[in-house]
């Protein structure tokens, strides 16, 4: 079938019979239930904009074989064309959200056209052709245009120096039985993100510190539909409230939701694995294949359209409150401009000195696409605490939206317009404001800036280890020599 609709979308969550836990029940229907719904209708509206035919050639492309119509983010880049044909649609999609969904579809999507291009490297030589297996699901996943979450990390029972790495049977994931039909895991994995809105689950890991062992039960990669028995999604607490779109203008559109997997048994078909067993294989995947490359890519797009965002919002605040030409609020609009765009620089140096690789894909220069990752892990937090800088006791005058058609509401307009706006205008400006800086879903976005892409220190070692230290070096050892 060629691209999904939002409609397509919605009518296979509902035919699939996921085991879904939320606030202490079982879920039936995730597209019907309060604090789930609005996120697949978010999802739902992604496959609106690509099915659109007015966005044909910018959200989609033919498939080599068939020309059927495929999402543009299932494309395997062989081109610098075809990366910034996908920039430009991811970010459409990532500006829908506002930036606000950091697992939309399209993350996943980059990272499995990626490892089909790459298909060669998980061909090992355990009996199993898990090369062929790759370039399968990858096209079975993309000719079915799916929702796919992942999980990516084991739960620990100690993050003590000597704990942090301790895989124990009983929490972490792992092999527990092999036959032939398949490996049959047990376990937990987090953190799902989009889990109960998915269609199928990707299990990976990006690292495993098991060196001594060639062979781990620990280490896999593999693919299954989220219907799969044994396989439970339980999830946190909703950030939709279930208030309206005036009040909540975030919250109520774009939660993604997290959950934790439990996995009690469930039998993984040998053509749904990738890797098994392979340590060594395993730890190399991400650096070997490029797909951090590929998923830093997606992530620029997310963190520009999130960027831009913050500093609209913040130059409408200074407009609403006419505080615009203070040096401090200034300063502050100077330093959200300068985050966007070195966003947006970066982006485009990972496409501009994009080069071919060992696969026959174009692959985004790795170093300034990851330099995004780190940055932002600071950079949001600190936009973040700007917007409550300038917005002040502002964030605390938020008349809802049945006060502003209430007994009230002429005082209201009488005494909260400025010079800059009408009261109504200002009072829906700041609760938007608010949703990103205070409240429990703008809480949760700064988390997940800090910590998505790994902790900091994880992050400093990665770019340290990838900079090319001798291009730097060398020029000052010539300076050094000079006579």
């Amino acid at each position: 079938m060629p691209a999904r609709t939002g409609a397509d979308y919605l009518a296979g969550l509902r035919q699939r019979d996921v085991e879904v836990w939320f606030r202490g029940k079982r879920v039936d229907d995730v597209t019907a239930e309060p604090g789930l719904a609005r996120g697949a209708g978010a999802i739902a509206s992604l496959y609106d904009l690509q099915s659109d035919p007015a966005r044909r050639d910018a959200m989609t492309f033919p498939a080599p074989d068939t020309g059927e119509r495929l999402g543009l983010s299932f494309i395997i880049p062989r081109t610098q064309e075809d990366l910034v044909r996908r920039r430009d649609m991811m970010l459409a999609w990532a500006r829908t959200t506002c930036g606000m969904m950091g697992r939309s579809p399209d993350f996943m999507n980059v990272t499995f056209a990626c490892w089909a291009g790459a298909a060669d490297y998980f061909g090992g030589a355990s009996g199993h052709d898990f090369a062929a297996n790759m370039r399968n699901y990858y096209q079975y996943i993309a000719r079915n245009d799916l929702v796919l979450t992942h999980a990516l990390i084991n739960l620990q029972r100690s993050r003590s120096a000597d704990g942090m790495f301790n895989l124990q049977e009983g929490t972490a994931l792992q092999v527990v039985r092999e036959s032939s039909a398949g490996l049959t895991v047990r376990g937990a994995r987090i953190l799902a993100t989009l889990g109960p809105l998915a269609d199928e689950i990707a299990v990976y890991s990006p690292r495993l510190a098991q060196h001594r062992d060639q062979y781990s039960p620990f280490a896999l990669n593999f693919a299954i539909p989220c219907d799969t028995p044994g396989l439970r999604f339980l999830c946190r607490d909703s950030f939709d409230e279930g208030k309206s779109h005036h009040d909540h203008p975030l919250g109520s559109r774009f939660e993604e939701m997290d959950s934790i997997v439990f996995f009690d048994d469930v039998l993984v078909p040998w053509e749904r694995v990738f890797l098994h067993g392979d340590v060594g294989r395993l730890n190399n995947t991400a650096a070997a294949t490029h797909s951090s490359s590929h998923s830093a890519h997606q992530g620029c797009a997310k963190n520009l359209a999130k960027c831009e965002l913050v500093l609209g919002v913040a130059l409408l605040m200074t407009d609403a409150l006419g505080n615009g030409r203070l040096p401090q609020v200034e300063e502050r609009i100077g330093e959200l401009v300068m985050y966007t765009e070195l966003m947006r620089a970066c982006m485009r140096a990972a496409e501009a000195d994009a080069m071919v690789d060992e696969w026959g894909m174009m692959c985004p220069a790795p170093l300034p696409a990851e330099t995004t990752r780190n940055l932002f892990m600071t950079a949001y937090p600190r936009m973040v605490e700007i917007l409550q800088l300038l917005g002040s006791s502002s964030l605390m005058i938020l008349p809802t939206e049945a006060d502003m058609n209430g007994p009230l509401a002429s005082h209201i307009e009488q005494y909260l317009a400025t010079d800059g706006s009408s009261a109504g205008d200002r009072v829906r400006l700041f609760h938007l404001a608010w949703d990103i800086a205070c409240s429990s879903f703008g809480s949760r976005q700064v988390l997940y800036e800090r910590f998505f892409a790994s902790d900091p220190l994880t992050r400093a070692r990665v770019l340290a280890g990838m900079f090319p230290r001798n291009a730097v070096t060398d020029r000052v050892l010539a300076f050094l020599r000079q006579s």
